[in-house]
């Protein structure tokens, strides 16, 4: 978690994205698969969330859109903050098996970004796929990133 969480201060003090990292690492030697940061201003993408990021460069270095697949490594996304609904959608579909989150939805909400809707037990949803999922890791430390924040928020309501 402390590597997401510095990847989300860096992308901010660099100021190439928003106050949001994640990384993927192979869960049996916590080897990293790979990095993403959130990139929506500068890519003027909506989809280049931190997670999404990862996920695409963690499926092209496997060389595989299914990242469960058993001659993969077991992959966990570690992210700094937890979710929004279209990276919740991700994860699944990703073939990620564990998530690991820092800050809330409300902790970003908090200083304006739009998480989305989402499905009130989407940790449960996640659980019932097979994914483990462990949350407000060093939220504090996490939500104290989104809060120094003072780059653009961006949501489809702005």
């Amino acid at each position: 978690m402390d590597f997401a969480i510095l990847l989300a201060k860096k992308n901010v003090e660099h100021q190439t994205g928003g106050p949001f990292g994640a990384a993927i690492f192979d869960m049996d030697n916590h080897q990293l698969i790979s990095v993403g940061v959130n990139l929506v201003v500068s890519s003027n993408c909506s989809h280049f969330h931190a997670e999404m990021v990862a996920i695409a460069l963690a499926q092209q270095t496997l060389q595989s859109y299914a990242l469960n697949s058993d001659t993969l490594p077991k992959c966990e996304l570690v992210s700094s903050c937890e979710p929004c609904a279209m990276c919740f959608g991700a994860i699944p579909w990703s073939g990620i098996v564990q998530l690991s989150s820092g800050a809330t939805a409300a902790d970003a909400e908090a200083i304006g970004f739009d998480e989305g809707p989402k499905h009130p037990d989407w940790i449960a949803e996640l659980q019932k796929r097979g994914i483990q999922v462990f949350t407000e890791v060093q939220r504090e430390k996490a939500a104290a990133v989104l809060q120094a924040y003072q780059g653009q928020i961006y949501n489809g309501r702005a």
